[in-house]
């Protein structure tokens, strides 16, 4: 590898994991309606570290440099007075001093890993879609560009500088302060913010509009945000421990779901051996921990579920019964019709088909899981197994309908080849 590569590597690095922050403490001094402001003094300090170090190399803390760099920018905004700072300068005047000495504030450890916390609960405000917010948070925290969000849902950019815009949009109207909500407060916004990461996950984990069925960089971005979380002491709860131990229970399986050629390879059929360790043995940490206080919330009852995957040695060893146990009571927490639909496999693999069909009757004409290729895929299961091949079929060709993502069509029309 050459040492422009070299550069070229540590700078998209550095973007993922600095961008965030740098863009969360931007905000914080210039205000989230002037996002854009922030936006760009970032991505000015992040070009500045691309052009010096083709020449002089990278320097032993290169984040540290570029937060450097985007500090003596701003200060240079706030001289010229191009804009309303939201930093407490009551005359610009006399900023060379004053500014440099509570700038520097701003970009200390503690007060960085706040507003990027702060940034994040922003970006999940009440008032923003979730689709929004995630769409959001891939942005401004997690450095993609607007090409790479588009290509993760499989739209176009256009559609996504549509939603970007209505978000700051919002930030420039609302003049939202980013901040970590006060304890009477946090509940609610911290479930907010927890839903959005747990979206993130699942579109990282079976990305539903992308030829990858499995995005990597999304579910390492989703643990990374989860990871900050848990780091606070505000947001250290049982239901971020919760979140994380259920991220790192599927994020052990994710190397074992295709095939060399992408194709998926089902749970029943999954190589254990390739389950990472490392990360079951996290997930049983971070479930022991979320297991202190008196909350409970769906995400402890997802977590053990997958923890009880990850403890079977094999398929056939799987407690199902404890399964639908969780199922029971993760459907007196939630009516999502989609936790009603994954309990009926389980109830395939504990009681037959016969049963599954059964529990899955208060399902039929939903609206919403109609349109949910997963409802079909699992309806042709039952049928397959119940001998009615013909039902079956037209089950797993609608599922086939339904799907954008590729490796899940194949599937399907696998399914279809084999009843």
């Amino acid at each position: 590898m050459t040492a422009s590569q070299n550069i070229d590597q540590a700078v998209n690095h550095l973007f993922r994991q600095a961008s965030g922050k740098m863009v969360a403490v931007l905000v914080k001094i210039f205000g989230t309606e002037n996002y854009a402001l922030a936006e760009d003094v970032m991505q000015d300090a992040l070009l500045s570290g691309l052009e010096t170090w083709k020449f002089n190399g990278i320097p032993d803390n290169p984040e540290a440099w570029l937060f450097r760099v985007a500090r003596n920018k701003a200060i240079d905004i706030i001289r010229r007075k191009k804009h309303q700072s939201n930093a407490d300068f009551s005359d610009p005047e006399q900023l060379p001093p004053s500014a440099s000495d509570a700038l520097d504030q701003h970009w200390q450890e503690a007060h960085i890993k706040d507003d990027f916390l702060g940034m994040m609960f922003a970006c999940c405000h009440p008032d923003i879609s979730p689709e929004n917010q995630v769409t959001f948070i891939l942005k401004s925290l997690c450095g993609f560009s607007t090409r790479e969000v588009a290509r993760a849902f499989l739209t176009s950019e256009d559609t996504i500088s549509k939603r970007l815009y209505r978000t700051k949009e919002f930030f420039r109207a609302s003049r939202i302060r980013p901040y970590i909500p006060p304890p009477a407060q946090l509940s609610g916004r911290l479930d907010a913010v927890l839903n959005s990461l747990y979206l993130l996950f699942n579109e990282g984990y079976s990305a539903t509009q992308h030829e990858q069925l499995i995005r990597e960089d999304i579910i390492t971005q989703a643990m990374y945000l989860c990871q900050c979380l848990l780091d606070h002491a505000h947001t250290r709860q049982p239901r971020t421990a919760a979140l994380m131990a259920l991220f790192c229970f599927h994020a052990a399986r994710s190397s074992s779901r295709l095939h060399p050629d992408g194709t998926i390879i089902p749970l029943s059929q999954q190589d254990r051996q390739q389950w990472n360790k490392e990360l079951i043995t996290a997930g049983n940490e971070w479930l022991n921990k979320a297991a202190v206080g008196t909350t409970f919330s769906p995400f402890h009852l997802e977590a053990a579920i997958a923890c009880e995957h990850c403890m079977a040695p094999d398929y056939a060893a799987t407690n199902w019964k404890m399964i639908l146990s969780y199922y029971d009571a993760l459907l007196q927490l939630t009516k999502d019709p989609v936790i009603l639909l994954n309990r009926s496999v389980a109830m395939l693999e504990y009681a037959g088909a016969q049963a599954a069909l059964q529990s899955l009757e208060a399902l039929e004409g939903h609206r919403q899981l109609n349109r949910y290729y997963l409802y079909h895929a699992v309806l042709g299961e039952i049928y397959k197994r119940m001998g009615e091949k013909e039902k079956a079929v037209t089950c797993f060709e609608q599922a086939r309908l339904l799907t954008a993502a590729q490796q899940e069509q194949e599937f399907l029309a696998a399914k279809i080849a084999d009843t």
